[in-house]
Order: C-alpha cells, then sequence, then structure tokens
C-alpha cells in the first residue's frame, strides 16, 4: 500500500495580525492551555510575550520550556534554519515529543514568505504540513488599518481563521462594520470572536488536510463550502459593506476532468503572468487517470507539492479551485485557463 503523503507530518499554524491587535495576549493564553504540552511555538523575541518567569525553565538559549510541557522557539536567524533545528532536536530526544507548531509573525509580516517556506523548502515540506492561517484583526483600530495599510488587508485575505480582537472596547456598530468588511474580503475563514485572547487551541488546529482519507464534511470546510448545493461562504453580502476593491476572492467549478498537462499549463500561466497578485490559491481538482482529486494550494507564486488523496469522498467530481487575488477579476483568470484550452477541458 502506497504511503499516505499527508500522515505523520506535524501541522504547522501560522498567527498574524498588525500591530496592536492582540496576539501577545492569545499566545499567553495558548501558552498555558492544557492542550498546549505538546506544542512547540516559534516567536520573534520571548520577551515580547511577557511570559510570567515563574513557569519558564530555560533549556537552552534559543529554545525555552514551559513548566506544562510546551516549548517556545525563538527566531534567531531565520525560520527555516529554526525550524530545522526544532526538528533535528525534536528527533534526537534533545526536546519535547512535540505534535504541532504555532509559528508567530510580527505585526508589519507579509505572511506569504512564512507560508512559502513551507512550501519551498525540502526538508521542511517532509516533516511539515501547513494547517492554518490564523490572522487577529483589532475591532478598535482594525478599520483604520485596512484603510491604511496593505499588510493588514493581506494578512486578513490569506486566513483560514479571522478572529476579531477588543470587541469590548469597540462600540457594537463599529464591531459589526468591521465583521461585515473582513466577511466581504475573506468569506472563506471562519470568523472567530477572541475575548481577551481566550481562544480554544481546537479552532486553530486540525483546519488543513491532515490525511489522504478526509471526508465530505472536512473538504467542504477547507475549501470554505457552505454544504448547501456546493456553494461557498459569503456569495451574497449585505448592501452598503465596504469593498476592498483590490482584493478578490472567487471560485471557480469545472465540471469536466482536466489532463494534467493541460492543467499545468493554465497554472504555470497565470503564475508567471500575475504570481505577486495570485495571494492565495487551494482547491480540489479531477484529474484524469487518478483515482482521487489532486490537492493544490499556493501563495503567489510557489505551489506547494501536489498530493493525490486516495479516492473522491462523495460522488461530486468537480474540480472546485478557491482564488483570492489582488488586481486580477475572475475574468482574467478564466481567460487564461481558456487560453491554454482548460476550460473545454
Amino acid at each position: 500500500m502506497a504511503r499516505d503523503p499527508l500522515a505523520g507530518k506535524l501541522p504547522v499554524t501560522v498567527i498574524t495580525g498588525f500591530l496592536g491587535s492582540g496576539k501577545t495576549t492569545l499566545l499567553k493564553h495558548l501558552l498555558t492551555h492544557p492542550g498546549m504540552d505538546r506544542a512547540a511555538l516559534v516567536i520573534n523575541e520571548l520577551g515580547e510575550v511577557g511570559i510570567d518567569h515563574d513557569l519558564l525553565q530555560v533549556s537552552s538559549e534559543q529554545m525555552t520550556l514551559l513548566s506544562n510541557g510546551c516549548l517556545c522557539c525563538t527566531v534567531r536567524t531565520d525560520l527555516q534554519e529554526t525550524l530545522r533545528e526544532l526538528f533535528a532536536q525534536r528527533r534526537a530526544g534533545a526536546v519535547i515529543d512535540f505534535d504541532r507548531v504555532f509559528v508567530e509573525t510580527t505585526g508589519l509580516a507579509d505572511p506569504a514568505p512564512v507560508l512559502q517556506t513551507l512550501a519551498t523548502d525540502t526538508l521542511l515540506s517532509d516533516y511539515y504540513r501547513l494547517d492554518c492561517v490564523a490572522t487577529l484583526v483589532d475591532a478598535v483600530n482594525g478599520m483604520t488599518q485596512l484603510d491604511t495599510q496593505p499588510e493588514a488587508v493581506k494578512q486578513a485575505a490569506v486566513a483560514d481563521r479571522l478572529l476579531l480582537t477588543k470587541t469590548d472596547l469597540a462600540a457594537p456598530d463599529a464591531v459589526e462594520a468591521l465583521q461585515a468588511r473582513l466577511r466581504a474580503l475573506n468569506p472563506h475563514a471562519l470568523f472567530i470572536i477572541a475575548t481577551h485572547g481566550q481562544v480554544d487551541p481546537a479552532l486553530l488546529t486540525d483546519v488543513g488536510l491532515r490525511n489522504a482519507r478526509p471526508d465530505a464534511a472536512r473538504l467542504a470546510r477547507w475549501l470554505g463550502e457552505t454544504g448547501e448545493g456546493g456553494g461557498y461562504l459569503g456569495q451574497r453580502l449585505a448592501p452598503g459593506v465596504k469593498h476592498d476593491p483590490a482584493i478578490k476572492s472567487f471560485a471557480l467549478v469545472f465540471d469536466r476532468p482536466f489532463a494534467w498537462e493541460t492543467f499545468s499549463a493554465a497554472l504555470d500561466l497565470v503564475s508567471r503572468l500575475r504570481g505577486p497578485d495570485l495571494l492565495r490559491v487551494k482547491g480540489l481538482v479531477n484529474i484524469a487517470g487518478e483515482r482521487g482529486p489532486v490537492v493544490v494550494q499556493a501563495v503567489q507564486h510557489i505551489f506547494h507539492p501536489t498530493v493525490t488523496l486516495e479516492a473522491w469522498p462523495s460522488d461530486d467530481r468537480r474540480s472546485r479551485l478557491v482564488f483570492i487575488t489582488r488586481n486580477i477579476p475572475r475574468e482574467t483568470v478564466e481567460q487564461l485557463f481558456a487560453a491554454v484550452g482548460a476550460l473545454n477541458a
């Protein structure tokens, strides 16, 4: 029996959000949650988290073990080297046998390079898999940040989970307006209210595909489908909701199977011509001759290695691709697919 290409890989949750969005508060709660006793947290500076020193047992300059078993690791060089060293020490028995990783980005960071690191580093992709992108948005300042900071918009656009923080400090109508705008910006994400940073870690984990035998419900959640007639979340938006005109989120559905050469040519064309503005792509593709669907994930011009699932979980065998783009309308992507004959495959 063929080896499951997803089984055994350590899930990685990327936590991002603009300055002041509440990442520190969230991390404080994650670090002391009982369910985090076998988690590793990669952060930029340990001092920024403000952990109570009574919780710490320093095991090395870079790695710190909390009293509840959670491992903290600070990025001293770059993320690739940190994750490699972390896994090497796990395999050697020098640190706990952690079963998941949380990576915190800086408030001004574009999350794309972190996601691309997991796709392009061969060693990392053998041992880690992207599970979730969780973006925190400050209910007090979030609307202004979305108006003025391109990084804040991108952080929200690529998220699998959108966490709205500081709702207790903002006016109810402001919270409602921000929530509506975030739903318009990223209709495929699950929306979570995070009060004082208290979030069940289960909402930030086990989001992506963990093996080659996912059920239909898991695939639908991963793609952002409503589960009602194959529709997608957020297709009907309330009138008056402020849109971010540069950001587009849409799904393309193809009824007929693709020849792999045709599909890969279409992806290559889209990536070469509009790669920087292809913020995120994920989907399932019916490739002629394959027993199960092919899983496709990409961030800008970087595509993760494809994985073929063992079988289709339902009778719905249409290809479904979710695109989150910047300044690329749906029609442009359709035209690029048509240019290589993909729409008539």
